[in-house]
């Protein structure tokens, strides 16, 4: 009989509307995962989501004045292979700027 090799593994996507803070978070997240001896897969880059709204610039009349607004979502997907213990609490009480959405998945 042959014993496969079980490998623990953490998912981490990130999320936001700014791709600058987006890019730090995830710096920070990979930086404590390698020192607490982990091995990181660098962050994926998922295609950014754009959502447009357009509305009238007036309420009754010039229906051809218009305005157009757009929204970007921008995501990353970090993987962790081999995670320690030391990851996991790191990860935990890792402190992100206001506007970086993040889910961790084991």
């Amino acid at each position: 009989m042959v014993a496969k090799k079980t490998t623990k593994k953490i998912r981490i996507s990130v999320k936001s509307f700014d791709h600058r803070l987006l890019d730090e978070a995830v710096k920070k997240i990979v930086m404590l995962a390698k020192d607490s001896g982990a091995i990181v897969v660098w962050p994926v880059p998922l295609p950014t989501k754009i959502q447009k709204v357009t509305v009238n610039r007036s309420t009754f009349v010039n229906k051809d004045a218009r305005e157009q607004f757009e929204v970007r979502r921008h995501r990353r997907i970090i993987d962790i292979l081999e995670p320690t213990s030391k990851t996991t609490e790191l990860l935990q009480n890792v402190s992100l700027p206001s506007g970086i959405g993040v889910e961790i998945k084991a």
